[in-house]
């Protein structure tokens, strides 16, 4: 596990507030040198920790009225891979996942309305060999979206079970 101190945790919460702060603001803020900014947002990067910045879409107002996850049952396990690689192929699927349970992969997906879900489904998703069958939950809206915490960064965390 990679070591995080103080300094990373604040400079990662002060990116995560805003992708496009400068590093000299990050470092007013913080009261510590631009060039140390760079330093450590340069090892955050090569660490992974960073992988990139990007704006955020509003999906409905482009007009992507309908969200749904998706669980997909498998004919066989040994399909899982070639399953997850056709899903990469359908641009509304944002987000796969392996999962346990009934379902051995959940994804989430956008459409215009409730027939272009459909369509997606029957005309391409059911089309991927190995698919055994799908259950799908609408999601009316979205609550709450969030990252992970980064209020424990650094600190050691057991866990007596």
């Amino acid at each position: 596990m990679n070591h995080f101190d103080y300094i990373d945790q604040q400079i990662l919460l002060q990116i995560r507030e805003d992708a496009r702060k400068p590093f000299s603001q990050i470092a007013d803020n913080l009261k510590i040198s631009n060039s140390l900014v760079h330093q450590r947002i340069k090892k955050l990067k090569q660490q992974g920790v960073i992988q990139k910045a990007e704006f955020i879409v509003d999906e409905k107002r482009i007009g992507f009225k309908t969200k749904s996850y998706v669980g997909i049952t498998l004919k066989e396990a040994r399909y899982a891979s070639d399953v997850v690689e056709g899903l990469k192929k359908i641009p509304e699927i944002l987000e796969c996942s392996y999962v346990s349970g009934q379902h051995a992969i959940f994804f989430l997906i956008f459409a215009y309305d409730n027939q272009h879900l459909r369509k997606i489904l029957y005309d391409q998703v059911h089309q991927i060999e190995g698919v055994a069958g799908t259950d799908s939950f609408i999601c009316f809206d979205t609550n709450f979206k969030r990252q992970v915490s980064l209020d424990s960064l650094g600190k050691k965390n057991t866990y007596d079970g």
